[in-house]
């Protein structure tokens, strides 16, 4: 009994250290999930290109949840800033997206008017093998619909540059998270902190 109690811990033991690899980001570095302060107006874009994330890494967005939302949306959705018809919508104050594919995936704000004054986010995350999956026909979508928008209201510079290679793959925009939560998944992350 012992020794079967032992190998228990120590299987659950490995498997916590394989998920310490994963991080947990405070998304944008900002005190909180926000419009983007005008001395910052681009905070999110850079903020978005400038991480190496990796699958099992989780997005956190904090913010009062009286006031904002974090919403994942499709690449059409981010491009409009329609959030009429979210993926994912969380809005508790302490919202956890755990990236669980690879893939573009697309987030903003849900409150009146936050999406088109820059509080929008765009994360790539890489396949187990280092390599960034293809842009899909939505992902190009998403960069016309960019383009064609007065720079005021969304920058181009929202999304890399990318080229035209014919894919279509109609999961473009929720295959970059497959699983959200809040305190469980914060809990999760601040035990493994402590492993």
């Amino acid at each position: 009994m012992a020794l079967a109690a032992l190998a228990t811990l120590a299987a659950a033991v490995l498997l916590l250290a394989s998920s310490c690899d994963a991080a947990m980001y405070k998304v944008g570095g900002l005190d909180a999930w926000a419009p983007p302060p005008a001395s910052k107006p681009d905070v999110y874009v850079q903020w978005g290109k400038s991480l190496p994330f990796k699958l099992g890494d989780s997005l956190f967005f904090l913010y009062p949840p009286s006031q904002d939302s974090a919403v994942q949306v499709t690449a059409k959705a981010f491009a409009a800033c329609d959030v009429s018809d979210p993926v994912l919508a969380l809005d508790d104050g302490n919202s956890v997206f755990n990236l669980t594919a690879p893939g573009r995936a697309y987030f903003t704000s849900a409150a009146a008017g936050h999406c088109r004054r820059g509080q929008k986010l765009s994360v790539d995350v890489p396949a187990a093998d280092g390599k960034l999956l293809p842009p899909s026909a939505d992902d190009q979508a998403a960069l016309k619909a960019l383009a064609a928008l007065p720079p005021a209201a969304a920058p181009v510079e929202a999304l890399p540059s990318l080229s035209d290679n014919g894919d279509d793959d109609s999961a473009a925009g929720t295959r970059g998270v497959a699983g959200a939560g809040s305190a469980v998944a914060l809990a999760a992350a601040a035990l493994a902190l402590f492993l």
